[in-house]
C-alpha cells in the first residue's frame, strides 16, 4: 500500500502540520471537517505539500523525521523545493 506525507498549512494562523497517509483526499478532509485534535483549532487547512512513497511505513518514518527536527525552516524548504531529499525517496 503506497503511502504519503502531506504538509498542510492553517489560513488562519498560516501555521504547518506534517502527517502521512495512504489516503490523502480523505485525510485533508478530515483535517478541514475538525475531526483531528490538533488541527481543529486552526480552521481551514490547506495542503501546501505532498509526496508518494511505495509504502505507508516508509512515509510515517518520513514524517516523524520531520517533526523530529522541529525546523520550520525544513519544512519550508520541503515545500519551496516540492521534494523531500533524495535520502526518502
Amino acid at each position: 500500500m503506497v503511502g504519503y506525507v502531506y504538509i498542510i498549512q492553517s489560513e488562519k494562523n498560516k501555521s504547518f502540520y506534517v502527517g502521512s497517509t495512504s489516503d490523502l483526499d480523505r485525510r485533508i478532509n478530515e483535517h478541514n471537517r475538525g475531526k483531528n485534535k490538533y488541527t481543529k483549532k486552526f480552521l481551514p487547512w490547506i495542503l501546501v505539500f505532498s509526496q508518494e512513497f511505495e509504502s505507508l511505513q516508509l512515509a510515517r518514518r518520513v514524517e516523524y523525521w520531520i517533526k523530529k527536527q522541529k525546523d520550520i525552516k525544513l519544512i519550508q524548504k520541503i515545500i519551496l523545493d516540492g521534494k523531500l531529499i533524495k535520502l526518502f525517496s
